[in-house]
């Protein structure tokens, strides 16, 4: 491999129109969360019975990414592979701003912003919840040390060590998100160690998907040369996290479905539980898995940077299908207050809660995107991020020898 020349992308007329145009959404999504907060949550499709809605969805998507983003750099650094070594820098740059646009998406939706300075301050050991803060915290401080010494040369030497423990941290931040609705007893649907490992490889397809797409569109609007042969590798590296999703999909729905007690919630979700059973086979399994997976593997289309592109992009929209299935899927069916008994009362014991996503709430999701792409965005522009050419000739060692034989 050659020497890499990182720049900072051009800024100008292009660049302020393209940051201003996703900072419409940015602030569209303010809008919203002011909106929520001043009339109150009522204004949502949110409940006493869905507590977890549209907002949390994207913010636990954009988190458990922002793991599987940094996973490029984890391949380079700590296991050494050199091809991988090119993309280090903007893995690091987008797991964090993927972090931030999923935190944000939180702050915004508490209703009472001011109150995340109780949860900074006040901490209770026996809540999932007040592990993560410090693992989001301790996650962005870790990469930020881990980018500089990418990024200086003088700590270059220092650059696996830190690799390593930016590795062992985000596996632990992606088992503490799973862990959340892993510790849930009370909710059939969540209440399964699976769901750790569960959200870990989630976290490798979903994170890797958007770093693909990232590449493509900052390569392609920059005027910059991205070759095939590390496009080629992501792609096949995108169609093992995807294959293992199903996997663990598989064993998961399996584990519940051998357990008696959990028949009931696994009818709901893949037989009888309408706009869910529908967005899980259908968006879920079918366009954020299979077709995705078969296009990146096709002849046909497998090495086209279009349907590649596109494979990506329902990897997305599968990942976020599967979020809202098991988050709000999960609320929905009623709880299992007294087994074997029918429950029903005023407060709507035994019956399946209703949710319709409004608007300010699809608003504020979509929002947590643009602030880390507006973040990504402008951090190639201030820093030197992305290297000036990844063609063919600059990171495939064997280039020039198979133009030669040829």
């Amino acid at each position: 491999m050659k020497q890499l020349d990182f720049r900072e992308i051009d800024g100008g007329k292009p660049f302020y129109m393209l940051v201003g145009f996703i900072g419409l959404f940015v602030l569209a999504a303010l809008g919203a969360a002011f909106y929520m907060e001043h009339n109150g949550h009522y204004v949502t499709g949110m409940s006493n019975q869905i507590v977890w809605g549209t907002p949390h969805v994207f913010a636990v998507f954009l988190i458990v990414a922002a793991s599987g983003a940094l996973n490029v750099a984890s391949i380079s650094s700590v296991f050494g592979k050199t091809a991988y070594k090119p993309l280090a820098r903007l893995s690091g740059l987008l797991a964090i701003t993927l972090l931030v646009g999923g935190l944000a998406v939180l702050v915004l939706d508490l209703g009472r912003p001011d109150r995340l300075i109780v949860a900074m301050t006040y901490y209770n050991f026996k809540s999932i919840f007040a592990w993560n803060i410090m693992l989001y915290t301790g996650f962005m401080g870790i990469v930020a040390v881990y980018l500089w010494m990418m990024m200086e040369r003088k700590m270059n030497t220092f650059t696996k060590p830190a690799g390593l423990a930016a590795f062992v941290w985000r596996l632990i931040l992606t088992t503490g998100t799973g862990s959340i609705f892993g510790f849930l007893v009370a909710r059939e649907a969540y209440d399964t160690a699976v769901l750790a490992p569960m959200f870990i490889i989630m976290s490798f397809s979903f994170g890797l998907a958007i770093f693909i797409l990232v590449l493509m569109g900052m390569y392609k609007w920059s005027n910059r040369p991205l070759g095939d042969t590390i496009l080629y590798r992501l792609k096949n590296l995108l169609g093992v996290f995807i294959a293992s999703v199903l996997y663990f999909v598989t064993v998961y729905h399996l584990t519940n479905l051998y357990i008696t007690e959990n028949h009931g919630v696994e009818r709901f979700i893949l037989m009888d539980g309408g706009i869910y059973t529908k967005l899980f086979w259908i968006v879920q399994v079918g366009l954020g898995g299979l077709l995705p997976l078969a296009l990146l593997y096709l002849p046909a289309t497998g090495k086209s940077r279009g349907w590649i592109g596109i494979s990506c992009l329902l990897v997305i929209i599968g990942g976020l299908a599967q979020i809202y299935v098991l988050l709000i899927g999960g609320q929905a069916y009623p709880l299992e207050l007294f087994p074997g008994k029918e429950v029903s009362s005023s407060f709507f014991d035994g019956v399946v809660a209703s949710y319709t996503p409004s608007l300010p709430e699809v608003v504020l999701g979509i929002g947590g995107v643009a602030i880390a792409l507006v973040a990504t965005i402008i951090g190639t522009r201030v820093l030197r991020f992305l290297p000036v050419s990844l063609a063919d000739s600059m990171v495939d060692p064997h280039h020039k020898a198979e133009e030669a034989a040829a």
